[in-house]
């Protein structure tokens, strides 16, 4: 068995590696790069060879697999990547081109699948309860996205879709989505739902920092907000502990920081719960922006 592993987080703007002793868990080499992705695919598959050369030029050895963490799924029937917001990635099957250009074992999870696990190897969930069986990570900032881990290995589904939380529809009638639905969970508790919401009601358009703390100063339009974020936050979490009964639920994003989710969790989820207690850990995460790169390692662990 090697004796590190190898994760790659694809972004829109840079590409980082992280190289971990297998013993350990701890990182040896870490470096990234511009991504440039306005220069199209075929740089972007560059760009990564030229980030692992260098990684291995550091280690002194080349890597037997590398786990990718992608803003995007790979479908896994047509063998292409879909749903990428670097849209130069989308139809494109990644996978081999990587396996081709790099010469290893390639492994592909999404950023919240890659998130997830992360905080299930790494983070905070390992911290709470290390014997965790389901963790269930969700990422509310821009969007919500959230992924899936079950006994340390990550659920995909038989779409490559399992986790896509943010694309239920919570709000019948509700704002459209870039999906095609209307009133996905995305729309509602996003970062860009909620500065919505904010605006419909008061008339100003506000960065979300300043209406949290509009709302910890009596302003009516954004309590209304933050009790309709709670609102509809503990029905969609109630959705997930009724159907996967997680050990623990870390939260990231911007929205994620906001203190009124984990204080007024319980009350917001009892009520659609079937059960009549949450025991469900619902915590921050520990990682960071450094969730994304292990995460991707943990593909390959």
């Amino acid at each position: 068995m090697d004796r590190y592993y190898w994760g790659v987080d694809l972004g829109g703007t840079k590409i980082e590696c992280a190289v971990i002793e297998r013993n350990s868990d701890i990182c040896v080499v870490r470096e990234r790069i511009a991504t440039e992705s306005d220069q199209g695919y075929s740089h972007i598959l560059n760009q990564i060879k030229l980030l692992i050369d260098r990684c291995v030029e550091q280690l002194g050895q080349r890597p037997q697999a590398i786990g990718f963490g992608t803003p995007g799924t790979l479908d896994p029937h047509y063998g292409v990547m879909k749903n990428c917001n670097s849209t130069a990635l989308n139809g494109k099957p990644l996978d081999k081109d990587l396996m081709s250009l790099l010469g290893v074992k390639v492994v592909l999870a999404n950023d919240a699948n890659c998130f997830a696990l992360a905080e299930a190897h790494f983070g905070a969930a390992k911290r709470v309860k290390p014997d965790a069986e389901v963790v269930f990570g969700i990422i509310m900032g821009t969007g919500v996205g959230s992924g899936v881990v079950v006994n340390g290995k990550g659920l995909y589904g038989r779409h490559g879709i399992a986790g896509e939380w943010g694309h239920n529809v919570i709000e019948p009638n509700g704002a459209a989505c870039y999906c095609g639905q209307s009133g996905c969970l995305e729309t509602v508790i996003s970062g860009k739902g909620l500065e919505r919401f904010y605006t419909e009601q008061s008339g100003r358009v506000l960065p979300l920092p300043e209406i949290v703390a509009l709302a910890a100063n009596n302003d009516l339009h954004a309590q209304a907000t933050m009790a309709r974020m709670s609102h509809y936050f503990g029905i969609a979490v109630a959705q997930i502990i009724n159907v996967l009964d997680p050990d623990v639920i870390v939260i990231g994003g911007g929205v994620g920081n906001i203190d009124a989710l984990y204080q007024q969790a319980e009350q917001a989820i009892l009520p659609h719960l079937f059960n009549g207690e949450l025991n469900t850990l619902i915590v921050k995460p520990d990682l960071g922006d450094s969730a994304g790169v292990f995460g991707a390692a943990a593909l390959v662990k």
